[in-house]
């Protein structure tokens, strides 16, 4: 058997850890911002400075000229909520000023790599969409400069040699070279281990494209941001917005059909107020190699985690730095060529969140980066204000109750001056909040409403099942979004808690494919929303009716919340939904090529096969054992301590057992992780009876 090295011959490139503390180094001046750039961050900032002001001025004067402690506590909760609706609504109205793109002709022999970060995933995905890149790739001419790179960080050594096997396999049926590489260790996770790569491997190519394991951009694509990236000897990045695909639950189907009826009217307007200081989401874009080595070597924040250690949302920092350093970072909104999978469930969604909420507020620690630039900070304020927003919409629900209940519970002091000869009225203008809670929903709904009637008046509505249909799915999607906003709100609320009171959220391998968790497993994650919901409607059935007009959309979520967890979570409901037209997409109806050709291949590579059986067929299937030595890069002189004797112990153990099964027995992860990791260890305990 001819064996082609795992990975190709080094081309270190110098990446060094940056001192965010210093002065950047600058490799371009800054550019002006153009005037539509300026004009779509007066209406998007400016917009809702004006909402807030507004805001703020009617509230007040809805509680008179003199308001109690409660109303100025409502006053300033309200204040920044009814701010962030605005925002929401002003960044949408800024996608008119959004910059016309265009990819420029012209010769293009920039080098390409294709890089996907994997960590306890399933390969086989993975890798069928790397190939059907890779013969996409090749059909746009670019098979003689480009190539893709596998970069593991699995621990697991079970993973490890389902990953090995499926890539080697990937290898035989790819046009374009693909590499793999098992880091040693994962330390500083994601962005430890593109890192590495860079530092490694960074000089043999010029650009690089970073895939999640779940996605993947069309080889068109590919093309057109090279070629607009090879045009601006400035442009750092450039982020494609991904379409959520191949959702089969409810809770997976609404999200992408919200994202794809949404989102693009969303990131045009972001690409307008961003300009070519935009933001980097960690996948589905292009970076310039020499831009990245220069600033991407990111520091480890002083203390402990949460706040302190690796930077977890690392994506907006590395926007961050290029564009400190004088790079542009641009949102090129109007490639539809990038895809990506999206959490399964509600429950797995948490999850994710939890995590992004720690790198979210790990933020707060980099305001004071040198030369930050101040759309780049927008981004980081943004980020953490995203998650800050369920516990000040929490705070104000319950300040609203205990307004309420004072105001229904106290009994009026009309003469509080025994020599007083008027009455002191209390003040509270319930029409005035009336009209601004009216405001506020109006605010909130009227971009989903504009994005409904864009896409009614478009082929995307037949793509999307056609008007009625699209109607019917739009109306469902707001209602059980509004369903599960107060669970979303709470359990978010819980997350900065914990992260606020030291907790680290660790690295779990992501949900990619879900199933339909049980009664017991929801009902654990959910009793309190429910209590919550019920306790709260009993007092407001008791003291005050008339709120239940106003909080039932809330209360309705957490009392509702098992059965939405669980049910949304059904794939049943999702494929019923599809048959009918529902919550249907234009990928849905027409699938891109690249992914339907993605899962034929899928099928026909090998798949994973779970727990020890995917390390025994090693000794008893030399051929599989010849590939995944094939894919065993050779074990540095360097090696860590804890590998050194992790080795020799399992030598040791080899050396004293009687079969394969038997040797795995006495040996321990790190062990057995030593053993896939050394085609010496390997021979020798393939030599043991079976």
């Amino acid at each position: 058997m001819t064996v082609t090295p795992s990975v190709p011959p080094r081309a270190p490139l110098h990446m060094p850890v940056q001192d965010f503390n210093g002065a950047p180094t600058s490799s371009h001046p800054r550019r002006m911002n153009s005037l539509k750039t300026w004009m779509a961050r007066l209406v998007t900032f400016g917009g809702a400075l004006v909402i807030a002001i507004i805001g703020f001025v009617q509230m007040l004067t809805a509680f008179g000229d003199d308001p109690t402690p409660m109303q100025i506590a409502l006053l300033v909760l309200f204040t920044p909520t009814f701010a962030w609706v605005g925002f929401s609504f002003c960044g949408v109205l800024a996608g008119l000023f959004a910059p016309e793109l265009k990819t420029p002709e012209g010769p293009n022999d920039a080098r390409v790599v294709i890089v996907m970060p994997i960590y306890h995933e399933d390969v086989a995905v993975s890798t069928g969409l790397l190939i059907a890149l890779a013969r996409q790739l090749e059909a746009e001419g670019m098979a003689d400069r480009a190539e893709i790179f596998v970069l593991s960080d699995t621990r697991d050594p079970e993973v490890a040699v389902n990953e090995t096997l499926a890539v080697y396999q990937a290898r035989q049926m790819s046009p374009l070279p693909i590499w793999y590489r098992r880091r040693l260790s994962n330390e500083d996770r994601k962005s430890g281990n593109v890192a590495e790569f860079v530092r490694n491997w960074g000089a043999r190519y010029d650009q690089m494209v970073v895939l999640d394991a779940d996605s993947v951009i069309s080889g068109g694509t590919v093309r057109e941001l090279s070629a607009r990236m090879n045009a601006d000897p400035r442009m750092g990045l450039l982020q494609t917005m991904p379409m959520l695909v191949g959702g089969e639950t409810i809770f997976a189907r609404l999200t992408q059909f919200a994202g794809r009826i949404y989102g693009p009217m969303i990131a045009r307007g972001v690409s307008a107020w961003s300009g070519d200081t935009g933001n980097y989401w960690g996948h589905n874009a292009m970076i310039r190699l020499e831009a990245f080595a220069q600033v991407g070597g990111l520091p480890r924040l002083p203390g402990k985690p949460p706040f302190g250690g690796t930077i977890l949302s690392h994506d907006f920092v590395e926007a961050a730095a290029l564009c400190r350093a004088g790079w542009s970072v641009r949102l090129d909104y109007d490639l539809r060529g990038s895809f990506e999978g999206c959490p399964p469930t509600l429950l797995d969604m948490a999850a994710r969140e939890r995590r992004w909420a720690q790198g979210n507020l790990q933020h707060s620690r980099l305001f004071g980066m040198k030369g930050l630039r101040g759309i780049s900070g927008a981004h980081f304020f943004i980020g953490i204000m995203g998650f800050l927003m369920s516990p000040l919409w929490l705070a104000l629900i319950l300040v609203g109750l205990v307004l309420s209940a004072t105001v229904l519970l106290s009994t009026p002091e009309y003469f509080p001056n025994s020599y007083q000869l008027f009455p002191e009225w209390p003040v509270f203008d319930s029409r005035r909040m009336l009209w601004l809670f009216v405001a506020a929903m109006t605010l909130l709904l009227l971009p989903k409403f504009l994005a409904i009637v864009r896409a009614w008046s478009r082929p995307l509505a037949c793509q999307a099942g056609g008007r009625s249909r699209l109607l019917a799915s739009a109306l469902f999607e707001i209602t059980l979004s509004a369903l599960i906003a107060p669970v979303q709100m709470l359990v978010q609320t819980r997350q900065i808690f914990e992260i606020l009171s030291g907790r680290d959220s660790g690295w779990n391998a992501q949900v990619r494919a879900g199933h339909m968790p049980s009664w017991s497993v929801v009902l654990n994650h959910h009793w309190a929303h429910v209590a919550l919901g019920l306790i709260t409607l009993i007092v407001l059935l008791t003291f005050s009716p008339e709120q239940l007009i106003w909080l039932s959309p809330i209360l309705a979520g957490l009392i509702l919340s098992p059965l939405t967890s669980r049910f949304s979570a059904s794939p049943v409901l999702g494929r019923w939904a599809r048959m009918r037209g529902l919550l249907l997409t234009p990928e849905e109806r027409d699938t891109p090529a690249i992914l339907t050709e993605a899962s034929a291949i899928t099928r026909a590579l090998p798949q994973p096969i779970a727990g020890r059986d995917s390390l025994l067929r090693l000794s008893t299937d030399e051929e599989s054992r010849e590939q995944h030595m094939a894919m065993l890069m050779a074990l540095p002189d360097d090696q860590p301590r804890a590998l050194r004797l992790a080795r020799i112990t399992a030598a040791a153990k080899i050396g004293h057992s009687t079969s394969c099964a038997e040797a795995l027995d006495d040996m321990d992860r790190s062990e057995i992780d030593a053993l896939v990791m050394d085609p010496v260890l390997l021979t020798r305990w393939s030599s043991l009876s079976a």
